[in-house]
Order: structure tokens, then sequence, then C-alpha cells
């Protein structure tokens, strides 16, 4: 009879700090696991703490709860298979990523981190210090390797893995989303399949935390490099996978392979429960945002009913004596398709009151941006204080677009706890309002059906502060910005580069020069959902003072 070994995965949301909720995930996925017959659960990296921890590690007293919670699991779960948790640990004044195999009711092998990543959103060699190479641990009757993350995605310590003697690679990984990240997991890990010779499985958490959002999609590849299972994205599951031992070693039996969506169709997914889990983990059920009548409100909107149904999002029109009767149609049109609350608050009262105060000080000065600006702060201050009454967070409205270049008032529109579009740029907003309208799934709280309205989607933007203002008043068509800030932005390219690529180089020094000084208004900013491979925060540190131009 051929040799049989069962693994549970558990693809579970854990809650930066929360040591206790997730310890009760684990043991109810340990539960699952003992049912099925499991010799081994697995959770996902750091999924006692909850991740990234960030600066939260070097707590001491942080890191002696974590001890102790730890051991409190390990005694809990004395009966039944194995169970593998992701926590740091202390050795000496080394601090570590760690993963724990927990037997018996005791702590039976320790994994450290061996390869720590310090790009994109990552830090971690700040604050962990690099593992020697652990061996393959023994569970039932295979040798488990164990390449905590990133130590899957490069050689070395799959390959002492398996030259010490490891049958098969579990990756416990805590691998944040973006726009094509899943195709470069499997690259990856496919290249350790095909190096090695073993089975591996690639075990993802899921949920958001901050700007970042853990999609899952876990999965199974078997030598050679085929996919013998597939977990669903962005959902919670728990799978139980079968391997078995032949003349060829062990290998995965087929099992179920859940369907991924489209890159839009998860770009929207991810905003939405990133959106979703901020505001549960922050401890907020409702919303309060500024609905203009404009495409970037409206969007937020239908997200944040998606995110925590349209009963707890509460939509306020601030119109001046600039707000034309489309934007008034257009917003009520939006809260009324969604089944959104919709308040009117006229701002017009406000402004007067603000600039007969500052008159005298003003006397002689003709009106310019300083006017047009106090109406986004008054807004800003209203939306806040109904934030600060009711208990309801505001979300912010401003696109990737806005945010770069600094089309936005900071403490105006800019005021706000979290702003689900922060990564979008202009023409992806457009293109995620159609897609929206024609699409709709069980995981989205909202209404199904046209929920922004087609006018919202095809009129020109405005920001409504004078009359008949228009966004390219100030700024290139959006195709071209978007087009430019992708160069300057993901691609890092040179001014230059950019000319050469037909774009008029007066057009780009404006948005290289744009994008520069507005940092300081990015550093203020709420946090947002990151869904592109460069994010504004973590993705991407610039000085806020710098004076340099690129002028090749």
């Amino acid at each position: 009879m051929s040799e049989r070994f069962r693994l549970t995965l558990a693809q579970l949301n854990p809650v930066v700090g929360d040591l206790a909720g997730n310890a009760e995930q684990a043991l109810a996925a340990h539960r699952a696991g003992r049912e099925a017959g499991a010799d081994l659960v697995m959770l996902p990296e750091m999924f006692l703490t909850g991740y990234q921890i960030q600066d939260l590690v070097l707590k001491p007293a942080f890191i002696a709860d974590v001890m102790d919670a730890l051991a409190a699991l390990a005694a809990q779960v004395s009966d039944g298979p194995a169970l593998g948790i992701g926590a740091p640990v202390m050795e000496g004044a080394d601090l570590h990523n760690a993963y724990h195999i927990l037997q018996g009711g005791k702590v039976t092998a320790q994994i450290l981190k061996h390869d720590l990543p310090n790009n994109e959103v990552f830090d971690e060699k700040r604050l962990y210090t690099s593992g020697e190479i652990s061996g393959p641990v023994r569970i039932g009757p295979i040798r488990v390797g164990i390449p905590i993350c990133e130590d899957a995605w490069h050689p070395e310590v799959a390959e002492t893995l398996v030259e010490t003697g490891a049958e098969i690679l579990v990756v416990p990984n805590g691998s944040p989303y973006f726009r094509g990240k899943w195709d470069v997991r499997l690259t990856h890990m496919v290249s350790r399949v095909v190096e090695t010779g073993l089975p591996l499985v690639y075990l993802n958490m899921v949920g958001g935390q901050d700007d970042q959002i853990f999609d899952g999609g876990s999965f199974a590849l078997n030598p050679g490099g085929k996919l013998a299972a597939l977990m669903p994205v962005f959902d919670t599951a728990i799978a139980h996978l079968d391997f078995e031992k032949g003349p060829q070693g062990w290998a995965c039996l087929p099992a179920e392979r859940a369907a991924h969506p489209d890159t839009w169709e998860q770009d929207y997914r991810a905003i939405v429960e990133g959106t979703r889990d901020y505001l549960r983990k922050s401890g907020f059920s409702k919303v309060v945002l500024g609905l203009s009548g404009g495409v970037d409100s409206a969007l937020v909107a239908a997200i944040a009913a998606d995110a925590i149904g349209a009963e707890n999002v509460h939509c306020v029109m601030l119109p001046s004596r600039h707000t034309s009767p489309e934007s008034l149609e257009d917003a009520e049109g939006v809260a009324r398709a969604l089944g959104c609350r919709l308040d009117t608050v006229p701002i017009d009262p406000a402004r007067a009151a603000v600039e007969a105060t500052l008159a005298p000080l003003f006397e002689g000065l003709a009106p310019d941006i300083t006017e047009e600006n106090i109406q986004s702060r008054l807004r800003g201050l209203m939306l806040m204080a109904l934030s600060n009454k009711f208990g309801e967070m505001l979300l912010t409205t401003g696109n990737k677009s806005e945010v770069a270049v600094g089309y936005a008032t900071i403490y105006g529109d800019m005021a706000g706890g979290y702003n689900p579009i922060k990564d979008l740029y202009k023409t992806r907003v457009f293109e995620t309002c159609r897609w929206r309208n024609a699409n709709h799934r069980p995981w989205m709280l909202g209404p199904g059906g046209e929920v922004i309205p087609p006018r919202v989607i095809t009129k020109p933007p405005s920001a409504e502060l004078r009359d008949d203002q228009k966004d390219e008043d100030s700024l290139p068509p959006y195709e071209m910005l978007d087009a430019i800030l992708d160069g300057l932005i993901e691609r890092d390219l040179a001014v230059g580069d950019l000319v050469a690529e037909g774009f008029e180089r007066e057009t780009v020094e404006k948005v290289e020069r744009l994008l520069y000084l507005s940092e300081y208004k990015r550093f203020q900013a709420a946090p947002g959902a990151k869904v592109s491979p460069k994010a504004f925060w973590l993705d991407r540190r610039y000085p806020i003072v710098m004076r340099w131009r690129d002028r090749r």
C-alpha cells in the first residue's frame, strides 16, 4: 500500500495585534484538519501576529505576549495533527521572522526566515536578523521543507532543503496583491519545482491591512510544474490536499482548482476587500463621503456600498454657487441607484462668512486659488464634523492622477481616514465605473445594474471651484497625463525617454515638477488600497524637500 500524507491549508484573514483572535482562527483550522484526518495543518507567515506588523515587532512587551500566546496555542493543539504557524521569535539579541511547528503540546520545530525582503512594501532587513537555513521537518511519513515566503523566491534555500532530505516544499506566505502578482508568484514557484524536482505548496493569507491587501490564491504544484490545486482569490478557505508516494517520489493528488477572475475584477475586489477590512479592523461600520456628481466620488460610493452595504453609506452633496444643476442631478442619481442616504449641505453661507472674516487681510488682492481652496476646505470641515458626530469614517475620493500632481486640496478634499481609489489613475477610474455597471458578484453588498449614471462617466471632469472650470484647464488630458505618470512613477523613466516616446518635453517637465512638488501632500494623505506594482507610500519613498529635476 502506498504511503499517504494529508495536508490542510488554512487560507485565513488575521488581524494585526489580535493574538487571541488569530489563535482562535488557528484552533478552528486545527479542528477542521483533525476532523479531516490531516497530518499537518498549515497557516500563513506571521499569522499569529498578523502581517505586516512593522515596528510593533520591536516592542519587547509585544514579543513577550507573542511567546505566551504561542505556548498557549501549542498546549491547546496537543492532540491531532501538527500545526504550522508563523510568528516572530527573539533568539538572544536577534529578532527573527519565524515559522513554528506545534506537536504534542509544545513547539517541536522552529524555522527562521533566511532571505529578508527589502523592496516594494517590505523593510524586513531593518527589523529582523537573517536566520541560518533550516533543514526539513519530519511529520508523519514525510520530510517537509518550509521556505518562508521570500526564501522560495530565490534558489538557495530550496536547494539546501532538497540536499538535506526534504521530500516536499510548503511555503507559508504573507504576499500582498498587486495587478499581475499571482502570475509572478507562479513563475517563481515553478522555477523552484523544476530546480528541486519536488512538489510545492504555496499558502497565502487573505484580507486587508492598512494599504495592503492579501489575495490568497494558494496553490500546489507537482514535479514538472503542473498545477495540482488552486484555492480562490480573496476568500477565506480551508483545503485538504492528499499526497501519495510513488516510484518517482511524492505528488499531490488532483484537487479542486478554483477559477480566478480577470484583472479588472481582481482590482475591484482588492479595493472592496481593502476598504471593508480597513473599516472592520479599525472598528467602523459606517462611512460618510462627499458626493459631488463627479466620477471619483461616484466610484468611491459604489465601492463603499459593495464593502459594507448601501445602508451604511452616508453621501453628502455640498453645493456652492459654482455647482452645476447637472452635478446635483448626477449625485442624486448615484445615491438613488446605490440606495445610499444623501444629504445636501450648501457651503455658500459658510464661504461668505469666511471670506468676510478674511476681507480686511485680503484687501486690495485679487481673488485666486485661495478662494477656490476655501470652498474645498469648508467641505472637508463639514464632512469631518459629520464623521465626528455620527461615528462614520470619512472616505476621501482623490484618484492617483490627482494625488500624483497635487490636484487636490490639503485639509480640504484630502481630509479623511481612507481613500479607496488612491492607486487608480483617472483613466482607470472611468473604466472601473464601466466595469462595475456591467458586472455584479455575490461578494458585492451593493445592488446590481447601472449604479453610476453614464453622464457621470462621460462628462468633462471639473472641480467646480469656479465658473466653467475644467480639469484640462490646469492639466494635460488624462489619457496623456496618465501615460506620462506611468512612465515617471511605474517605469522610472527619464524625461528624455518620454520625449522619445512622443510626448512634448515641456509637458513632461511640467508633470514631473508637479509630481515632486506634491510630495508633501502625499505625506499627509489618507492611506488607500494598493493595486498597482508601485503605489504611493511604502512603494515609493521620496524626500519631501528636494530640488533635483531631470534635465536629460
